[in-house]
């Protein structure tokens, strides 16, 4: 048992637990801690981990909304079962449009995109977005919708073209559909809830692509890796979720917006450097 490669894989299923759901690009910070934390394991192993290690972090939705989204729930009344039906389809609309743009280019995203420049970039033109949308909102006096059952289709598929912004590196998939959410009129909470959502279909999706390009035959030191990172990430977004949840009932994501414009500025500074 390599006892160092678990510690270092530790480090990094926190590293997703955390910029999961924080808008502020998961699969950059892991592109980027790569840079610094070397697994010492193969390059199609890597690919598929930095991909699969966001489905542990996924799970942690599913836990903590579980009767929300069961629509086969017991203690659900026929209408609350029809509202969850609804939602789900909800989602599954807003999937689409990164589904049928991802899915053909995946590999080609993969070669060109998952570099430190692209990343550097996304974290910086989405942090300056993050600010001047909070300014813009502190000077429109109109009041945000506060209720997910009356999220519309048209604005459920609105976000889901947001989303496929998210297939650049960098950009952050909570970060790309929170923000649209609170574009198109979401409030924070809502637009951040919905977005907890779309990712199940999303990561689940992306996970299975990834597994059947890598292949089953995982080595046992393969298997160990992928699933202690998957653990660590799933109880990091316990965690996460809800501090995320609390922090924007009363203040903005200008925070986020710095963080990934400072964060942006030292990847550039590092690799111009190196």
């Amino acid at each position: 048992m390599d006892i160092l490669l678990l510690v270092k894989t530790i480090i990094l299923g926190i590293v997703e637990g955390i910029t999961e759901w924080l808008p502020i690009s998961s699969t950059g910070h892991l592109i980027l801690a790569d840079e610094f934390i070397k697994l010492n394991m193969s390059a199609e192993f890597m690919e598929m981990f930095n991909v699969v290690i966001q489905l542990g972090a996924i799970m942690a939705v599913v836990v903590l909304y579980f009767h929300k989204l069961n629509p086969f729930s017991p203690s659900k009344s026929r209408t609350e079962k029809g509202e969850t039906m609804i939602l789900w389809s909800k989602v599954i609309l807003a999937v689409l449009p990164a589904a049928v743009i991802g899915i053909p280019l995946d590999d080609w995203l993969d070669e060109h995109l998952y570099n430190p420049p692209v990343v550097a970039a996304m974290l910086i033109i989405y942090g300056i977005l993050f600010i001047e949308n909070e300014n813009r909102n502190r000077k429109n006096r109109r009041r945000p919708m506060n209720d997910l059952g009356r999220l519309s289709y048209p604005m459920a598929l609105a976000i889901g073209v947001f989303q496929v912004l998210s297939l650049i590196p960098g950009t952050s998939r909570s970060g790309a559909t929170i923000l649209g959410g609170i574009l198109i009129g979401c409030s924070r909470t809502v637009a951040a809830e919905f977005s907890f959502f779309l990712g199940i279909p999303v990561m689940f999706g992306a996970s299975f692509i990834k597994i059947l390009k890598f292949g089953l035959n995982f080595t046992s030191m393969e298997a160990i890796v992928l699933i202690t990172g998957m653990a660590v990430s799933f109880i990091v977004s316990v965690i996460a979720i809800k501090f995320l949840l609390g922090y924007i009932k009363n203040k903005d994501f200008k925070a986020f917006g710095v963080y990934r414009i400072i964060l942006g500025i030292l990847v550039i500074a590092y690799f111009a450097l190196a």
